[in-house]
């Protein structure tokens, strides 16, 4: 059984409970794991919140911390193939996806090790004479992440790894059915040395473990990043103590791509943007915006293209898109594209579940193209949070635009086009965190992510990232003191 991590102990829940994962591929179970409550969330924060006030992480030079994040990155390094198996067996993803995940998450962690030490403060300008004025950072304190079952590691390694190199003290909490990474990871930090306190890992539901880290007076930031929803419950929670924010809470991202685009580069993205991991991606282009003109001919190469994708076992090589993740979220995938249907949009390829016996005991849905589609109807503005790609058409660059900012979301958006004053005109007046030029789904670490309106509070990764788990702080310092004698 797969324990939880708090002290510097691994220690099973406080009731005895445990959880069975399942693999999406078959529904067999792959692991037992510690089911905690609110109990085992609030010994986890008076772990991190000891070792925070008494300990020494924060007070180390910042020079020492970057090496232990550094160390984490190189343990991750080492144990690449295992991760990654065991993300694709979580998660039905492919084992190739997974690999490529790995090494992202590596190099996160080798950047925030290599940021740690960089701020060495600022020097303001005294308006008041014989005094100096100083800005610096500070870490939070004690930190609450709670993580999505998507991309579990990754989204994990984009909280962790800024959070200690800025000298913290945290609880996470990782997807109920996607933890098995989160385990791992914590185990090769404790391999690399952190201290007892430091990092502290509580498995179990949201309801329970994640809402006692939202309330809780002693957590001084919490990080979330999943469905608006629960966001908005979060936020509420969060009130509690008026603690530091950090939310990442999804988006319904559009793709413009118009009639001077390289067609064959487009409808390529077009499907790159949404299939990986069968669509179960915060930033996944499934709103495909054509200009009129090419609408047929592009839909015609779309779905003959979509066709041929193969579904299978994350572990067969041929195998191009998995399943989804639960049974839950099949049924949901399912209702929403009916619910499109109802509305009036066409089914141009896919739009059920697949026939083949080899399928049958997976979360499988074909690779889906929903054609007549318009800016009102449930599919074009819910996240559907699956692989389906919505296609609506414009006549101007002005209705394009406009298209693509009808949307309580703003996370991330793409323009195809070989016109690249029309693409600077676009993408100043798209209202997203991220905006594509002639490609879809990129990040790195130097770059910062999140997004406008709905789609959350905050940036992870890039300066700002660490900045996230920073508090700023004024010195000021008088030469020359004197008597005021002002009273």
């Amino acid at each position: 059984m797969k324990k939880m991590f708090m002290n510097g102990e691994w220690v099973a829940a406080c009731s005895g409970e445990t959880r069975e994962i399942i693999n999406p591929y078959n529904q067999e179970v792959i692991a037992t794991v510690a089911e905690g409550n609110e109990k085992d969330a609030t010994l986890a924060i008076a772990a991190a919140r000891e070792a925070f006030d008494h300990g020494e992480w924060s007070h180390w030079p910042a020079r020492d911390r970057g090496k232990k994040v550094h160390d984490i990155a190189t343990l991750i390094e080492r144990d690449r193939e295992e991760l990654a198996e065991l993300e694709s067996l979580d998660t039905g993803k492919t084992v190739e996806e997974s690999r490529v995940d790995m090494d992202d998450i590596a190099g996160v962690f080798h950047y925030f090790a290599e940021m740690a030490d960089k701020d060495g403060g600022e020097i303001i300008a005294s308006p008041i004479p014989n005094a100096t004025s100083r800005v610096v950072h500070e870490p939070v304190g004690v930190c609450g992440q709670i993580t999505p079952w998507n991309y579990p590691l990754l989204q994990a390694s984009w909280k962790l790894a800024p959070a200690l190199a800025a000298g913290n003290t945290l609880v996470m909490k990782p997807s109920e059915i996607t933890p098995l990474t989160s385990v791992k990871v914590f185990e090769l930090m404790e391999e690399a040395g952190v201290p007892a306190g430091v990092v502290n890992l509580v498995l179990g539901s949201g309801n329970s473990v994640g809402a006692k880290l939202s309330a809780s007076d002693d957590v001084d930031l919490i990080s979330f990043t999943g469905g608006i929803e629960t966001g908005k419950r979060i936020m509420q929670a969060a009130s509690s103590n008026v603690k530091n924010l950090a939310l990442e809470l999804g988006g319904k991202n559009p793709n413009i791509i118009f009639a001077d685009a390289d067609f064959d580069t487009a409808v390529d993205q077009a499907m790159n943007a949404v299939f990986f991991h069968a669509g179960q991606i915060c930033s996944a282009g499934t709103r495909l915006i054509v200009e009129e003109s090419m609408h047929d001919d592009f839909v015609r190469e779309l779905v003959k293209r979509v066709k041929n994708i193969k579904l299978g076992s994350g572990f067969d090589e041929a195998t191009q898109m998995g399943p989804l993740i639960s049974k839950e979220h099949l049924a949901k995938v399912v209702d929403y594209v009916e619910n499109g249907k109802k509305e009036g949009a066409t089914v141009a390829v896919g739009g059920e579940k697949p026939d083949d016996p080899e399928l049958q005991h997976g979360f499988f849905y074909l690779p889906t193209v929903l054609t007549n589609c318009t800016t009102d109807m449930s599919v074009v503005q819910d996240e559907g949070f699956g692989p389906v790609i919505t296609v609506e058409t414009f006549a101007t660059e002005e209705e394009a635009i406009h298209l693509a900012n009808d949307s309580i979301y703003g996370l991330a958006g793409g323009v195809f086009t070989n016109d690249i004053a029309k693409a600077q005109r676009c993408v100043v007046k798209m209202r997203m965190g991220t905006v594509w030029i002639n490609d879809v789904n990129l990040y790195f670490p130097q770059a910062p992510w999140g997004g406008f309106k709905q789609s959350g509070i905050g940036r992870e990764l890039g300066k700002t990232g660490l900045e996230e788990y920073q508090e700023t702080k004024h010195i000021f310092r008088n030469l020359k003191p004197e008597p005021a004698n002002w009273f």
